[in-house]
């Protein structure tokens, strides 16, 4: 599957919308939100007031912008899955792999807005993505299907699946990353629920 190129975006827009979501990170390790104010986050980020309201109107704008970004990037995520895998299910393990890594890849970001509960706005976010992929998945899956209709509620495998997903994610930014992504996808995968495998 070809991968979807993002809109050119100037590179001094990126770069100075970097330096506020860092200086937000790093604010939000040191106080709670209601404290963050535009003036402390210009002058973390070393910009002035003037530049923060070329690119938010306030600060809740910039935490919606920053989960919109967080979404796009996982998202992208689960839209380039892998062709080579033999199954539906292999594929999508391989997805949650990449997902960890990518996490990995940003971890003082995840673990400032996933791991703890200053800012919500991101773990609900996510967590409405996370069931909106599950659904997609069971709706693509016609064993999943037949085995929900049989033995388990739909709506109930949903809620089970995006929490034990998330909640596994939070729990390991939390502990540092003891584990690698490839690793954790093999756990979660083994923890999968055997059911969904079509096993007895």
């Amino acid at each position: 599957m070809m991968e979807k190129k993002k809109p050119h975006t100037d590179p001094r827009i990126l770069r100075t919308r970097q330096l506020i979501k860092d200086a937000f990170v790093e604010l939000l390790e040191e106080m709670d939100l209601q404290k963050i104010t535009v003036n402390r986050l210009a002058e973390r980020a070393t910009i002035n007031r003037v530049t923060f309201y070329l690119h938010y109107r306030d600060i809740p704008d910039m935490l919606e912008k920053m989960a919109d970004d967080m979404i796009e990037d996982i998202s992208t995520i689960f839209n380039n899955a892998p062709t080579d895998q033999t199954s539906l299910e292999e594929s999508g393990w391989k997805i949650i792999e990449n997902l960890l890594e990518h996490i990995a890849e940003h971890a003082n970001f995840y673990k400032s807005i996933l791991a703890s509960k200053k800012v919500p706005i991101f773990r609900d976010r996510l967590s409405m993505f996370i069931r909106d992929m599950i659904v997609t998945r069971i709706d693509e899956s016609e064993r999943s299907s037949r085995i929900i209709t049989e033995i388990v509620k739909k709506d109930i495998l949903i809620w089970y699946e995006a929490s034990a997903l998330i909640g596994t994610i939070i729990s390991w930014l939390q502990n540092d990353m003891p584990y690698t992504p490839s690793f954790l996808a093999q756990q979660f995968a083994l923890l999968h629920p055997r059911r969904l495998n079509g096993e007895s």
